[in-house]
């Protein structure tokens, strides 16, 4: 038997161990969980499949974390600040634990698997009952019992290459829009990142499940579905049949049903013109490309470890619109890298005059223990940093209301997503801009064909034909 069924057969184990123990520590009706996902889609997807497990157990979940039986944040390590809000929001447990004593509290994910960060839980909080990072996501049911049946904490972080786990339960989030992991971990090593250090080496899911899934999701009415991947166009390397990102993307455009295919995380090194043709070649492929470049100056991005030039980033973002006249390109920028200059920020924003993003994530350089960049000299001032940033969103307005205002008096099709407290209905374009539409909340989940009367910098207004 194939070690994947084995370990979800022994986690099924324990789900049923569980489901009469959970039941004798409910202070409610039913046993509640509280959960919290920061960071990505990418935890996002995992937050899904952890209050699947959950829900098998028998739990309910909460609104807030005073109502619950058990309380778990998944945390993420990219930036120092979202750090901070974990250490914040747990501490502000301490309180709670000591009026309801038998609540169970569970930190995971790529924060977690840092063993400086474990070490420190382990010491400050002491009513932290359970502590595991990405690798042992899995086996959370069993790592649960341990911790009521053994009366103890349990610490899991051990490091590891990574595995895939196919099979786990899935609790989402929404009922239209889908996050689908194609591949987990990555190869790259850019030298402000942890991720590859937290989540291990690329390993690429088989096609066929990814396939069947996507095929499931379709069938129950999601209109819009994103595959995730820390480097998509790195898909299939390590596949024992190789299969390319592309070719992944052609396959699923094929499978019958009105929805729209969404990617992220689109490393410039591995963008290629098959992929930007396949792209171009299919109406259920968004015209929407996250090509993080993070800076305009060669010296910063060979310093990061990014492994293209920003010559190279111009060729690709120029073919993708050549090909596709209507695509939005969004990006990553981090500002204020070790020994980055004034003439390089510069070149950053020479690289948003000549893309034109519809908009960026931006972020200030922030250092991570464990990754080069963190020891690497940082000799420029943080209020120097905070200028060049606020000059940065300045300039991104510009380039957001041009591609807003070039949308003007045009017909969309528009994924209507939610409606506002004042009853305006709220969607997404093709390209992930966000539009404002009058209309009966029946339409949420629907696709409608829109158009454009009002364009603002960051969002559009159209009425439904």
């Amino acid at each position: 038997m194939p070690q994947n069924n084995i370990q979800i057969s022994e986690q099924q184990e324990y789900t049923e161990l569980l489901k009469s123990i959970i039941l004798s520590r409910k202070r409610g009706a039913v046993p509640l969980a509280y959960t919290h996902t920061y960071g990505c889609q990418g935890n996002v997807a995992d937050g899904e499949r952890i209050n699947g497990m959950l829900s098998e157990i028998g739990f309910g979940f909460a609104e807030r974390p005073e109502d619950a039986d058990l309380i778990l944040y998944n945390t993420c390590a990219v930036r120092e600040h979202a750090e901070d809000r974990v250490f914040g929001n747990v501490g502000a447990l301490k309180n709670l634990k000591r009026r309801f004593p038998s609540t169970i509290i569970v930190l995971c994910g790529c924060m977690m698997q840092q063993e400086h960060v474990a070490a420190r839980i382990q010491k400050s909080f002491p009513f932290v009952n359970l502590v595991f990072g990405t690798h042992a996501l899995p086996r959370f049911p069993e790592l649960l019992f341990k911790v009521i049946t053994g009366g103890r904490r349990v610490f899991e972080i051990a490091d590891s290459e990574g595995a895939i786990t196919e099979g786990l339960p899935i609790h989402r989030d929404g009922e239209f829009k889908a996050w689908v992991p194609i591949m987990y971990g990555c190869n790259n090593f850019c030298t402000y990142c942890i991720v590859p250090h937290v989540r291990g080496r690329e390993r690429s899911r088989e096609p066929q499940i990814i396939l069947d899934e996507i095929q499931g999701l379709v069938s129950a009415g999601y209109k819009d579905i994103t595959l995730l991947g820390q480097n998509v166009n790195s898909y299939g390397k390590t596949l024992a049949e190789p299969l390319s990102f592309a070719e992944l993307l052609r396959q699923i455009a094929l499978i019958e049903g009105d929805f729209w295919i969404r990617f992220m995380t689109s490393h410039p090194k591995d963008c290629n013109q098959e992929l930007l043709e396949v792209m171009a070649s299919s109406t259920k492929i968004a015209k929407h490309l996250h090509l993080p470049f993070q800076s305009g100056s060669n010296k910063i991005l060979t310093a990061m470890n990014r492994k293209y030039t920003i010559e190279h980033y111009l060729e690709l973002a120029a073919k993708a619109k050549e090909l596709m006249p209507e695509l939005c390109i969004t990006s990553d920028i981090i500002v204020g890298f070790p020994n980055e200059e004034r003439a390089d920020f510069l070149q950053t924003l020479e690289v948003l005059r000549r893309v034109e993003f519809a908009s960026l994530f931006t972020f200030i350089f922030s250092p991570r223990k464990g990754t080069p960049a963190a020891e690497m000299e940082d000799s420029l001032p943080h209020e120097e940093k905070a200028k060049w940033f606020a000059e940065l969103l300045k300039a991104q307005e510009e380039y957001s209301a041009k591609v807003t205002n070039r949308l003007l008096g045009k017909e969309l099709k528009v994924l209507v997503d939610s409606q506002s407290e004042s009853g305006i209905l709220k969607g997404r374009t093709e390209g992930n801009i966000i539009i404002e539409l009058e209309g009966d909340a029946s339409l949420i989940g629907s696709f409608v064909k829109v158009e454009v009367t009002q364009a603002k910098t960051w969002v559009i207004k159209g009425e439904i034909l």
